[in-house]
This record gives structure tokens, sequence and C-alpha cells, in this order.
């Protein structure tokens, strides 16, 4: 057997299968609040293939026609396959988005947001607070699979509430007798945020647990062997990044490598980063507006420049600048030649743990599934 027909074999029995959708690599870029929009996707894409999921949408605007929601739930002419997440916490809400996200011919993957941690969301029973209500958490999958028809659905949780409260393997086994043509697990619980390191060991549990749809994992993977090794340790089917992309999109590339069994790129100098980081902005101003854009681009700037010595003393600068050409001319004040820095660097989120918030008697009826109020649908990416 020839190097390339190796490659295709081990292309083909390791792609990532969601349902009609093949991932080679079987990699998923996260959903993640003002980050993972458009211009930044189509950023990642074209550094490596793999399966890119839009900022997540929530179901109740999405259905009362919200002209922001319905925004964030189109794509460029170049995706494919669109893939979207939904968050929402009653069942006939999730169905109605479904069915138009559907109805419109807007998707090809809808994933389920089960996730999200955040205090002022699972305080009125939203967001990771859900799974802990079986009998809701069932109702709302159900919904949301028998109104995609074909379309595949997905869902992503987290642990548990805490590790008095693990919810992760009962979660799974409801995905998988619901119809999700996969699930994902950020192996965290709520109340450790993003604090400490994920527990990839709750990955293999739920890969041994849920047995007939594909499992991904998620959590802590900052270097393209950090995902081989998740999935040799664990078994998972597949890997979900978020916060490892940060402004390192070409991450995406270097996945694609390690699957491949390729020798790492190399990686990108200052220059190199610096007219990525204009890529992006063009991007973004293209897409709106450069007064906007260039405000949303503040979320991605310092974490292009992080680790860059040369970079520092202009950090103040890059968060102030309302234009390119202040972005580009930027690029006079570093040291372009200076190398990538050694050694994996944690980006995004972080913070200490924390107790998490229910409501009021949440805990005594775990049978009810009573859907929280709209409220609780105030939720970001979390997850």
């Amino acid at each position: 057997m020839t190097t390339a027909e190796a490659k295709r074999e081990s292309d083909e029995t390791s792609a990532l299968q969601i349902g009609p959708l093949r991932v080679w690599p079987p990699v998923v870029l996260a959903p993640m609040a003002g980050i993972t929009n458009y211009p930044f996707r189509a950023l990642c894409r074209r550094f490596g293939a793999g399966l890119y999921v839009s900022e997540m949408i929530t179901a109740g605007p999405l259905v009362r026609g919200d002209a922001r929601s319905l925004q964030l739930s189109d794509f460029g002419a170049d995706e494919s396959p669109r893939s979207l997440q939904l968050y929402g916490v009653d069942p006939a809400t999730i169905a109605g988005a479904v069915r138009f996200l559907v109805g419109e011919g807007r998707v090809d993957h809808i994933d389920l947001n089960f996730g999200c941690p955040v205090r002022k969301v699972t305080r009125k029973g939203g967001g990771s607070a859900i799974p802990v209500k079986p009998n809701l958490l069932r109702a709302i999958v159900r919904g949301a699979v028998e109104a995609a028809g074909a379309v595949p659905v997905t869902m992503k949780f987290r642990m548990g509430i805490d590790d008095e409260l693990l919810t992760y393997l009962q979660a799974g086994v409801i995905g998988e007798e619901e119809g999700c043509a996969a699930v994902a697990l950020h192996a965290r619980t709520a109340a450790q945020l993003y604090s400490g390191a994920a527990r990839w060991e709750a990955i293999a549990a739920l890969k041994r647990a849920v047995r007939t749809i594909p499992v991904l994992g998620n959590g802590d993977i900052w270097e393209a062997d950090d995902a081989l090794r998740m999935v040799r340790e664990t078994g998972c089917d597949g890997v979900v990044v978020g916060r490892g992309c940060l402004g390192r999109p070409w991450l995406f590339r270097e996945l694609a490598a390690a699957f491949a069994g390729a020798p790492p790129p190399a990686p990108p100098s200052l220059g190199e980063v610096w007219a990525v980081m204009l890529e992006h902005a063009e991007r973004l101003c293209a897409w709106m507006s450069e007064e906007p854009a260039m405000a949303a681009f503040r979320k991605h700037a310092r974490w292009y420049t992080l680790g860059f010595h040369s970079a520092e003393p202009v950090v103040p600068k890059l968060m102030q600048a309302q234009r390119l050409a202040e972005l580009a001319a930027l690029a006079g004040e570093v040291d372009l030649a200076e190398p990538f820095p050694a050694g994996p660097i944690v980006r995004g989120k972080s913070g200490a743990p924390q107790k998490v918030a229910l409501p009021h008697g949440y805990l005594e009826d775990l049978a009810d599934a009573t859907p929280p109020g709209p409220d609780a649908e105030d939720a970001d990416s979390g997850g």
C-alpha cells in the first residue's frame, strides 16, 4: 500500500460521521459568543477542514423574528455544511425554532447547548441546570430531533453542576435514546467554570456509556498534540476546540496535519501572525461597517499577540484602534521576525470555581419537566 493509499484509508476509518455529514479531520469549532461569527469561521476554514459551528442563537428571539438573531443565523455563501448552535429552555419553543431553521433551508446541522454555567442563567433553571431535570432535557431534545427531520441534531453539555451532582452520563444516554446524531462533553462541571484541568476521564466514561453514536470531547485542547492525546486516552470519536483557537486560527491547519499523521507545519512568526490578524479585521469590516468591526476585533486582538514580547507595548494601542489603517501601521512598532512563543498558552475565559446558583427548591423534584420561564433564555455561549 502506498503512503497516499494508507492516508486515504486512515481518513475513511477515522472520519467523524454526524448523521449524513462526514467530518474530516474529526474536529469541531465550539461556538463562542461574539467570536465565532462568519468572518472568524471563514478565516479558520481557510486553514483546515472540520465542522465550524455558528455563534449560539437563542430560540425565543429567533422564533419571534428578532433581527439580530436572524443575522447571526445567516451563513456565508461559501459555508458548507452550515452548522448552528441553538439554545432554549422550552420544548415547544425549541421545536418552533428548529422548524423555522430547517423549513427555511438555513442549516445542515443543529447543535443544542446545555452547558452554559453562567450564574444569571442557572439561577433561573437554564443552561447547565437543565440536565439536572432529565424529563425536561428529554422533552427538549425530542422536540428538536422531531422538528429537524433529516437534519442531524447534536447536543453539548458539561459533567454536571458540581462533583456532588454529576449528570453527564444520563444526559448522554438521553441524547442517544432521543435520536441525537452525536453528543459532546466539556469535561468540567458548571462549578469549575473554566478553571483547573479538564477531566478527560469523564469523556472516556461517556464513550463507554453511549455506544451507538459518536462522542466528542472538549476541554484543554491548546495544541494539535492535545487532540490526538484526547482521542487516544478517551476513545472519543472527535474533538471540540474552543479557547485554543482564539488568536490562533491556524490551529486547524495543525490539527489537520496531526490527524493525517503528517509533520506539523512550522509555527508562524509575528509578521505572519500580524498578516492573519489584519485579514481577520478586514473580513470583519467587509461583514459590517468599520467602526463596529474594529470594536468586535478587540475581542481577538490580545490573543493574537499573547506571548510575543515585542508586541506587549502595542497591545493598548491595538485595543484602541478605530481604523484598519491604524492596525496596519502598528506593525512598524513590533519585531515582525520574532518567532512564535514556545509552549501552550491558555487563552480565553478563566477564573476561580464558583458555587452554582439554582432556583429555590430546584432539586426537590428532579422528575419535574416544567420548563423554566423565558428569562432563563438569557444565556451566552459558555459551555
